[in-house]
Order: C-alpha cells, then structure tokens, then sequence
C-alpha cells in the first residue's frame, strides 16, 4: 500500500500538522489573553482620563469661585466698606430717605464710633464701626416696612439692636422704635489687604 511506502513522510507530515496545531491553539490562547490585558489596560487609562477630567473641572470650578470671591472682597473693601469720607455722607441720606418712605421722620439722630484693630494679623485691616441710633414714633405697618427698607437698602447697614415700646392705650395703635444702625468701614491709615492683589 502507499502509505506504507510514504510512511516517513506522512509521519512527518502529521507530525508539521500537530505542531501547527499545538501553535494555533498556543498563540490564540495568547493572542486572546493580550487583548484581554490591552482592553483592561484601555479601561483603566479612561477610567483615570474621566478621574482627571472630573479634576479639572473641579478645579476650574474652585478657581472661579475663588475669583468670584475675590471680586466680591475687592467690592466689599473698595465700595462697601469705604472710607468714611467717601460714604457716610450717602449714608446719613440713605437712612433719612428710608425713614421718610416709610413715614417716620426721627427729631434727631445720634452717631458714635469704635475702632477695631487686627494688626497682628498679616495683611489684616483695621475697621471703624459708625453707630447711628433714632428714635421714631409710628404704627407697626411704619415700623415694619422702615426695617425692611433697611435690611433691603444698597448701603452696608446693620440693624444692630431694636426696641419696640407700646404707648399702653388700647386705642391708640402707636409705638416707639428706637433703632441701633451700625456700619463698618475701613482705616485709610492700614494697608489694602492681601485679597485686592489679582491673579
């Protein structure tokens, strides 16, 4: 028979066949375990992409809310808290103006000052509190709306005590308010605080 005459040669032959495949089997097996590494590889870089991402975005947030505040101090420093040269003025006639909306008109006002100082504190600025007290007399509507004008005025004021007095009559619906208004502002002899320097 031929085989037997070709017997080396189809030994070798099946041999080659089992050699490839062996390797077939092998290098897919490999070729299956490397892409298994690579996809693993692949989700990790964008698991940190999507990580570094989200830091970003947390820090372009962080920065913006930092310039925001940075914007609102220098407001706060330069606008709010000015000189008293610069604002009292408008003050007084911001507190006189809401007393005359709300129909209560003080015979007399009454101003005080206090320094604070925080100078041992680096790039800290000392502020001059300016007390203003009144006393008015008025309905509790006058009242009530006169407060409210103040809590909602532009000006740095604080309502920093009140005191409502009832006439005692039954029938008369009046009442005393003696109000404490408090306003702060800044030394002009301190050095603008380390806030105002821009980024």
């Amino acid at each position: 028979m031929i085989w037997r005459e070709k017997r080396i040669l189809l030994i070798v032959l099946g041999v080659l066949l089992l050699a490839n495949t062996l390797f077939f089997f092998t290098y897919r097996v490999q070729y299956v375990s490397r892409l298994q590494d690579l996809d693993a590889t692949k989700e990790q870089a964008q698991a940190r992409l999507q990580q570094a991402r989200g830091a970003r975005i947390t820090a372009e947030q962080q920065l913006a809310a930092y310039k925001k505040v940075q914007n609102d101090l220098q407001v706060l420093y330069n606008e709010r808290w000015a000189t008293p040269m610069q604002r009292l003025t408008t003050l007084i006639d911001e507190v006189k103006k809401l007393s005359a909306a709300s129909h209560l008109e003080p015979p007399s006002y009454t101003f005080s000052t206090s320094e604070t100082k925080t100078a041992s504190v680096k790039g800290s600025v000392g502020t001059t509190a300016v007390g203003i007290t009144y006393t008015v007399q008025g309905t509790y509507e006058q009242i009530r709306r006169l407060i409210n004008l103040l809590e909602l005025s532009d000006q740095f004021v604080i309502i920093d005590g009140i005191n409502l007095v009832s006439s005692g009559v039954a029938a008369d619906k009046t009442l005393t308010l003696n109000i404490r208004l408090k306003t702060l502002f800044r030394d002009t002899r301190g050095v603008a605080p380390t806030a105002n320097k821009q980024m």
